[in-house]
């Protein structure tokens, strides 16, 4: 739990901007003529710096939230991989939670260490 929340630090510091919640993502999708869109590049944006904030983690001798380690992520399934986690655990993500938090969990599942 401790390398998620670090993950998800790193990831809005990154950012610099404040972190969008579930509830603001919804609300963009649904609001907008081209609001899914928006929330598609938003969600790759979440992913890169999720992303880069492991990158960073293991050149400074940390250990990785997730491990790529030559497997496919590409910023094409951000949105798959959000959706799936949110699928999985309906109960466990609230709406004002950060995109972050849901996308970071989707990654350490799917993109597990090996040990």
């Amino acid at each position: 739990m401790k390398r998620l929340a670090c993950a998800v630090l790193f990831a809005g510091m990154a950012a610099g901007v404040q972190a969008m919640s579930i509830r603001e993502l919804r609300t963009l999708e649904a609001g907008e003529k081209d609001g899914r869109i928006y929330a598609n590049y938003y969600l790759v944006g979440v992913l890169e710096g999720l992303r880069e904030a492991a990158d960073i983690a293991r050149r400074a001798g940390q250990p990785a939230p997730f491990c790529i380690e030559g497997r496919r992520l590409e910023p094409s399934m951000a949105r798959s991989l959000y959706q799936g986690e949110m699928a999985r655990n309906p109960d466990r993500y609230e709406a004002d939670m950060p995109v972050q938090l849901v996308l970071s969990a989707a990654l350490q599942s799917s993109y597990r260490c090996a040990p």
